[in-house]
């Protein structure tokens, strides 16, 4: 399963992007600063621009794993039905523990991606029916077909 992240909004301290699964629009999302940063670059060049909690993860194209509990997110009620188990992107040059989760505002990812509407400037709303659609009607029928899920960011 092929999902791409297109950022079209690059504000000052978020990004809004569309998310697309096998093609198709499924919601909008909410990243920190986008502050150009691309999976060519070393790592010491982006520990060079990167500012902890506040910068989006380089463009590129990453695995996704949906093997992966979460111990910050396993307790919360929107978890629980999948086991605490959150889409967790691999391999980030820079970045450790990459979700895809569920969260309101740019105070919410610490890098991560949230899912969600973008109907308020600087948020998406209904961000935990949204992941809740994204995992049942895509994430983990694909997992469990044993299929190789990948984001692409660009």
């Amino acid at each position: 399963m092929k999902l791409r992240l297109r950022r079209i909004a690059r504000k000052g301290t978020y990004t809004i992007g569309r998310l697309y699964v096998s093609g198709a629009r499924f919601c909008d999302t909410l990243e920190d600063t986008d502050r150009g940063l691309t999976d060519t670059m070393t790592e010491a060049q982006i520990r060079r621009v990167k500012v902890y909690g506040r910068t989006a993860i380089p463009a590129g194209t990453y695995h996704v794993d949906m093997g992966t509990t979460s111990s910050k997110f396993s307790s919360r009620s929107w978890a629980r039905p999948y086991a605490g188990k959150i889409p967790r992107l691999l391999s980030v040059k820079g970045f450790d523990g990459v979700l895809i989760h569920p969260g309101n505002t740019d105070a919410d990812t610490l890098g991560c991606i949230l899912v969600g509407e973008n109907k308020q400037v600087g948020k998406v709303l209904n961000s935990q029916a949204t992941w809740a659609r994204l995992m049942d009607r895509h994430l983990v029928p694909a997992a469990k077909r044993g299929e190789d899920i990948t984001i692409t960011i660009e």
